[in-house]
């Protein structure tokens, strides 16, 4: 019944918080009415009813209470207490990071040291050396390897191994000398493992590009074309010099052109990859005047990956155009570097990049103005392209200001020469001596020879060699490393008796999460490190944002907040309560965190001394008694040191029961805590099914099956048959119902996810099963915990019918309910009007659970607004349902077709015809650009080939990405509420009220008779984040510390090595040779023409 298509009269009366509709009519005979707000209520009354009665009688929620208060002589409750554990759990990390210092401290040591005694070769070939040539040292092709599961990779421990990146001459004097003397680090690297066996890799970067590391193992890509350079690691970056202020800007001048203006392009792009999040950054190109080339960074902003991104697409659209005024690009950028804006920054090395094709002015006004006499800030200058153009001024700017000159004549000479800035930087570094001797600790980021995610101890290692004129040196020999496998952190760290949703977390100054449940990086990418954000590991509120920044000041804390959770699979979000507790990790500037909630303040501790009740209850994992008491899956943990791990539980579990036939619970070799917790819950199960489950016919209730889980990590199913169609994961913590059923009080309703998409099913064939659980509370000695969560799957077919009984008129028993008579109409009702009326049970994240319309059998599982669009609008615009939007960090997309990681030729400036044509062109120096791009072609003949494979290894079938995340969540409206949803020329009436102790909101609603209204298509699936404009929403950037150490100047610095011209210019000869042949086609016919 739509109201626009009635012929009674409707009075409809408003209140602030609902709809009350008041119909005043005339019936007549067998007129069936939308029904009233009273029935829709006694109809979720019968619902709520049956729903608790069946369901408490066939889980033994109760009985299991009782079970446990028999058994509370086999356990005691301990206490969690989060200060005492955090803080414990800090000294642990802090011991294991101290460790590893010893060892870097000693690499350091004895590298400078060999260094000093090296007794430099001019004439030294690959084919010198007095026991071993250094390559095939440094390939290892000799070596045999083993497997060795801490590395997770195949090394050999009698020797080292060596990298060096493609573009890199091997066989030249520094290289081959870089290799003889660290040769020797090889003893030092087998000391250290012998003092410490849980070192990880142990490497040397040196500020050459090559990369010592030891256990030797193959490197990861011998076939493909290798341009891992270390001296981009962020590891390395962050070990080489203080933290950086840097302003880059670009000549886009009109003598800017073609090919000049792509090396100036990818050279800004490449400057870029040499920054890490501890840097501040802007970019601006200019002519007669400056902009910058993203409009709204009006300051330095960080050089995270989102903001290099930004910067790197907008460089790509830049244009040439103008003349050059090198003043303007340098008062734009000391203004950015000198100003005392409050945006926060490094506060460290400040610089300015200049990259240009050649110009006369010195702009010595400018720096006048700004940089003399104290020279605070350095300025790189660059020299882009073939060109005869004098570079003296670009050499003088650069000396006159401690900076360096560089030139970069071809492609081949970007990578070089924008990352030998950092040599200049770490002068002050070396000059300061031991007091720059500081260990460093890195960001998270994914280790390149596949041992995961890791940390990095860094140390600079410095030139201690005198000149000749028996000054002190200032280079920087290179940075030494020392890994830390997160998983090594990890096992410091509480897991089990925290409960399903309590866990630790720990971040750096940046924000970053080093170790949180969520971070889950998807890809693997190496050459950008794994950044995720406290605030995004987790849904943001006000009260993480001032634990986060107490986090960063190192202070130490707890706090008890209301906050939202997003469950294990991204549909659901809850609200819970939780108390972070904090503090800093000693010697290091990380901070850790620990997350509990109340349920989990306490925890189960088994005591089973009882060797006979121990095999008793044992017997029940054995598969010969999955028939009689149900299929049993139990958490892959390491219950013990010898236990073979493996994802197939089935496997797993007779894994484990071979071991325990070998071991006691109470070995050493095994977690005595898990063990007994496990073995303790499987008694608990198993009397559960003996009192109640084995005495229901599950049949009769419209049940598929009816299971248990626990905090000791016992998942059994019954009957066993049903074992054959659970999907859910054997770690309960990994559960997402198990943790949901924790946060929420009652039954917990979840129908198998679909979408529009999904195939069909048949309602004959294909039996669906609607997952119910809810947790299990119960105190002991006033204490209380929820140690397990038990639940049934319903029979949706079975259950379908029921409902609709429920909801109907015709068993009703209510004295003076609306019957069809003479005279009077009668209501509509779920079961007999489906075809006028609606009825919905949707839970709480918006999913359709059941519905009394045939087709919509395929439909249960889907989000609401693909069953209904209209009727989940009218719900969330009336406030039924709030919506979270948050963004997923760690997504992988496959890659665009045309992305530049694709099988696409390199790109090449390519001559108009107009340029052929012109006689002046072919004089310039564009004619001989494209000549030695040509070269180069020649000379590395994959300049002009496809990419079929990256360059580094990386998947080319995948790229990192954002995806926006949308969840719905019921608000805390307890009542029923009636709406009129008006669609301009139709309308129609709902009512809607929460089915208590449930996660269910049940819906009665008319057919809406048309499908005019103009309303929001609500999804809730993710959708890639393009960002389109950054300057729509620029986000505010988050509180963060730069490290609290600078060595970014030093009175007693030789500035006099700052770069000479060296490239190679042709001669005029040789450029009228070449242009001979070339200048032929366009010049034979006109002197064809005068002769004729």
């Amino acid at each position: 019944m739509a109201i626009c298509a009635q012929s009674y009269g409707i009075f409809c009366f408003f209140t602030i918080q609902t709809v009350l509709i008041i119909c005043v009519s005339t019936p007549t005979d067998g007129t069936h009415l939308f029904p009233q707000h009273y029935t829709m209520i006694h109809w979720a009354g019968r619902i709520e009813k049956e729903l608790e009665k069946v369901l408490q009688h066939v889980t033994g929620t109760q009985q299991m209470r009782s079970i446990y208060n028999e058994k509370k002589s086999q356990f005691e409750i301990k206490r969690n207490n989060p200060k005492d554990l955090v803080e414990r759990v800090a000294r642990d990390i802090s011991k294991l990071l101290n460790s590893k210092r010893k060892a870097l401290e000693k690499l350091a040591r004895e590298a400078e040291q060999l260094q000093q005694e090296h007794v430099w070769q001019d004439g030294v070939t690959a084919d010198d050396g007095e026991e071993e040539n250094p390559f095939e040292s440094a390939t290892s092709l000799e070596l045999e390897f083993v497997d060795d599961p801490n590395f997770k990779n195949k090394v050999n421990y009698s020797s080292s191994a060596v990298q060096i990146p493609t573009d890199i001459y091997k066989g030249s004097p520094v290289i081959l000398n870089e290799l003889n003397w660290t040769q020797a680090l090889e003893r030092v690297f087998i000391e250290n493992r012998q003092e410490d066996s849980s070192l990880r890799w142990q490497v040397f970067g040196s500020a050459t590009g090559v990369t010592r590391y030891y256990p030797a193992t193959p490197w990861r890509a011998p076939n493909k074309i290798d341009l891992y350079d270390v001296r981009r690691r962020p590891w390395y970056i962050q070990g080489a010099s203080s933290p950086k202020d840097m302003v880059i800007i670009v000549d886009v001048s009109g003598s800017v052109s073609g090919l000049t203006l792509k090396l100036m392009k990818n050279s800004v792009i490449e400057m870029l990859d040499t920054l890490s999040d501890d840097d501040y950054v802007n970019v601006a190109r200019f002519n007669e005047k400056a902009d910058a080339v993203v409009p709204c960074f009006r300051t330095l902003v960080q050089a995270n990956v989102r903001n290099k991104k930004i910067f790197k697409d907008a460089v790509m659209h830049m244009q040439a155009k103008g003349t050059t005024d090198y003043k303007s690009g340098f008062t734009f950028a000391f203004e950015q570097l000198l100003n005392e804006s409050s945006a926060p920054r490094a506060n460290c090395n400040k610089m300015i990049m200049m990259f240009t094709d050649g110009g006369e002015d010195r702009a010595q006004d400018i720096f006048e103005k700004y940089n003399w006499p104290n020279k605070t800030v350095r300025v790189f200058t660059f020299s882009v392209g073939q060109h005869n153009y004098d570079v003296t001024p670009l050499q003088w700017i650069a000396c006159a200001n401690k900076g360096y000159y560089f030139e970069i004549p071809s492609i081949g000479a970007i990578r070089i020469n924008t990352q030998e800035y950092l040599d200049v930087l770490g002068r002050p570094m070396v000059l300061a001596g031991q007091r720059a001797k500081q260990v460093q600790w890195t960001n998270v980021y994914q280790d390149a020879l596949g041992l995961g995610l890791v940390i990095t101890g860094t140390m600079p290692v410095f030139n201690l060699t005198v000149d000749a004129m028996s000054s002190q040196n200032q280079l920087i020999l290179g940075v030494m490393g020392v890994d830390i496998a997160i998983n090594e952190i990890k096992k410091k760290t509480p897991t089990y008796r925290l409960g399903a949703n309590g866990y630790t977390f720990a971040i750096d100054p940046n924000g970053y999460v080093l170790l949180h449940p969520n971070l889950r990086p998807k890809i693997f990418n190496f050459r950008e490190p794994v950044i995720l954000d406290i605030l995004d590991a987790e849904l943001e509120d006000i009260n993480k944002e001032e634990i986060r920044r107490q986090m960063i000041d190192g202070k130490s804390g707890q706090k008890k907040i209301r906050t939202l959770i997003k469950s294990v699979d991204e549909r659901y979000i809850d609200e819970a309560m939780r108390t972070y507790t904090w503090t800093p990790v000693d010697g290091t500037d990380y901070s850790l965190g620990l997350v509990l909630p109340t349920y989990s303040e306490n925890h189960i501790k088994a005591n089973l001394s009882d060797q006979i009740l121990q095999v008793q209850y044992f017997e029940s994992l054995l598969p010969n008694s999955f028939e009689s008491e149900g299929h049993v899956f139990i958490a892959p943990r390491e219950y013990c040191n010898d236990l073979e791990l493996s994802n197939n539980n089935t496997e797993f579990l007779l894994n484990f029961i071979a071991l325990m036939e070998k071991v006691t619970p109470d070995s050493k070799q095994c977690d005595n805590l898990l063990l007994h917790n496990l073995i303790l819950d499987t008694g608990i199960i198993r009397q559960l099914v003996e009192k109640v489950w084995k005495n229901k016919d599950l049949n009769t209730y419209g049940f598929l099956a009816v299971f248990a889980a626990t905090d000791g990590g016992v998942t059994r199913v019954f009957p066993n048959k049903a074992s054959e169609s659970w999907e859910e994961d054997p770690e309960p913590f990994n559960a997402s119902y198990y943790r949901r059923s924790l946060d929420n009080k009652g039954y917990i309703f979840r129908a198998p996810y679909r979408t529009a998409r999904d195939e069909l099913l048949n309602p004959e064939n294909d039996t669906i099963g609607i997952l119910v659980s809810t947790a299990v509370e119960i105190t002991v000695g006033g204490k209380t915990i929820k140690p397990a969560v038990v639940g049934v799957k319903l029979d949706l077919e079975a259950w379908t019918d029921k409902f609709k009984i429920l909801a109907s008129n015709h068993t009703d028993n209510r004295q003076g309910s609306n019957q069809c008579g003479p005279n009077r109409g009668c209501e509509m009702d779920c079961e007999a009007n489906s075809d006028d009326l609606l009825c919905y049970l949707i839970d709480d994240g918006g999913f359709l659970i059941m519905s009394n319309q045939k087709d919509d059998w395929n439909k249960v599982g889907m989000f609401f607004s693909d069953v209904d669009p209209y009727l989940m609008y009218a719900l969330y615009n009336n406030s039924f349902y709030n919506r979270k939007q948050s963004f997923d960090y760690q997504s992988v997309c496959e890659r665009f077709p045309n992305s530049e990681a694709g099988a696409a030729p390199r790109g090449v400036f390519v001559p108009t015809i107009a340029d052929f044509v012109n006689i002046a062109w072919w004089t310039s120096a564009a004619a001989w650009s494209i000549f030695q791009q040509f070269m180069y072609g020649l000379a590395y003949h994959s300049w002009f080939v496809t990419d079929e494979v990256d360059a580094e290894g990386f998947d080319s079938k995948e790229r990192s990405c954002v995806m926006i995340q949308t969840q719905y969540y019921l608000s805390n409206l307890s009542n029923s509420y009636n709406i009129l949803q008006d669609c301009g020329n139709c309308s129609r009436l709902i009512h809607a009220k929460r089915i208590n102790n449930t996660n269910l909101l049940f819906v009665v609603a008319e057919k809406l008779p048309c499908n005019t209204c103009e309303i929001e298509k609500l999804s809730q699936e993710e959708e890639e984040f393009l960002e389109e404009n950054p300057c729509l929403e620029v986000p505010v950037a988050r509180y963060r510390k730069g490290p609290s150490t600078c060595f970014d100047n030093n009175i007693h610095e030789n500035t006099s090595d700052c770069g000479r011209g060296h490239s190679f210019r042709p001669s005029l000869y040789t450029l009228l040779l070449i242009q001979l042949p070339l200048l032929y086609p366009a010049i034979f016919p006109q002197i064809h023409t005068l002769l004729h």
